[in-house]
C-alpha cells in the first residue's frame, strides 16, 4: 500500500510541477518580450498574444479591493485550500484517475498564479481567443490548467460509472 501511495504522490508532483513549470515559463517570455497591451496576432484576430498585469481574479475582478483583503483572497485562502486539496488527493485511495489529474491540473494552476502575486503583485495574463461569438478574457497557462482540471471534473461527474449509493439510514430508535 506504501508503495501505490509513493507512486502516486510522485506522479502528482511531476503533473503539479509540468503545470507551474510550463505556467511560469511561458510568463517569463511574455514578461521578457512583449510590451504592455503590445498585440501580436498568431492567428488572424483569432488569437492573439498580449501582455497584461492582472492585480485582481478572471476579469479583474477584486483589482480595486484593499491590499490586506487581496492578500487574504488571493494568497492565504487559495494557499490553503490548495495544501488541503494536495493532502485530501494524497490521503484518499477512491479518487479516479480522471479526478486525480484534474486536482493536479487544479493545484498546478492555482500555485502559478499564487506565484505571480507573492512575486510580482498580479498575474501576467497574455492570451486571447475570439472564435465566432466566443470571446476570452486575456489568460494564462495557469487559468488554461484549471479549465482543464473543470471540464475533466464536469466530464468525470457525469460520465464515471463509479456512482456513490444512495443507502437509506434506518434508526431503530425511530419506531420506539
Amino acid at each position: 500500500m506504501q508503495g501505490k501511495r509513493l507512486t502516486k504522490l510522485i506522479i502528482g508532483l511531476l503533473l503539479i510541477i509540468s503545470n507551474i513549470s510550463c505556467d511560469q515559463i511561458t510568463k517569463k517570455e511574455v514578461r521578457d518580450n512583449i510590451e504592455s497591451n503590445e498585440r501580436i496576432q498568431v492567428v488572424k484576430d483569432n488569437f492573439i498574444l498580449t501582455k497584461v498585469e492582472n492585480t485582481g481574479a478572471a476579469l479583474s475582478f477584486g483589482s480595486d479591493f484593499p491590499p490586506i483583503i487581496k492578500l487574504f483572497i488571493f494568497q492565504i485562502m487559495p494557499i490553503v485550500v490548495l495544501f488541503y486539496l494536495f493532502y485530501f488527493l494524497y490521503k484518499r485511495e477512491d479518487v479516479s484517475k480522471t479526478n486525480f489529474v484534474a486536482f493536479t491540473f487544479f493545484i498546478g494552476g492555482g500555485i502559478g498564479n499564487i506565484i505571480d502575486r507573492i512575486l510580482y503583485n498580479s498575474v501576467t495574463d497574455f492570451m486571447y481567443l475570439e472564435v465566432g461569438s466566443i470571446h476570452t478574457g486575456v489568460f494564462n497557462m495557469a487559468d488554461v490548467s484549471v479549465t482543464i482540471a473543470a471540464i475533466l471534473l464536469a466530464y468525470s461527474s457525469l460520465f464515471s460509472k463509479r456512482k456513490i449509493p444512495l443507502k437509506p439510514v434506518y434508526n431503530d430508535n425511530y419506531h420506539k
